[in-house]
């Protein structure tokens, strides 16, 4: 099961650098995941200081 980041996101980043596969981006201000690429290993979730990142 993929993560999503929700509305919550400050887009700050942190996730973005901590993925292990490279499956989340900055795109048009926010962050988003590539649901297609996502490991589902939970990094993003456990550094996420706004706990705006839940599985889908």
């Amino acid at each position: 099961m993929a993560y999503k980041i929700t509305d919550a996101c400050v887009a700050c980043g942190t996730c973005a650098g901590e993925c292990p596969v490279n499956a989340i981006a900055e795109k048009d201000g926010i962050y988003v995941i590539d649901e297609n690429a996502c490991v589902s290993c939970g990094t993003c979730a456990g550094v996420c200081p706004m706990d705006a990142i839940k599985e889908d």
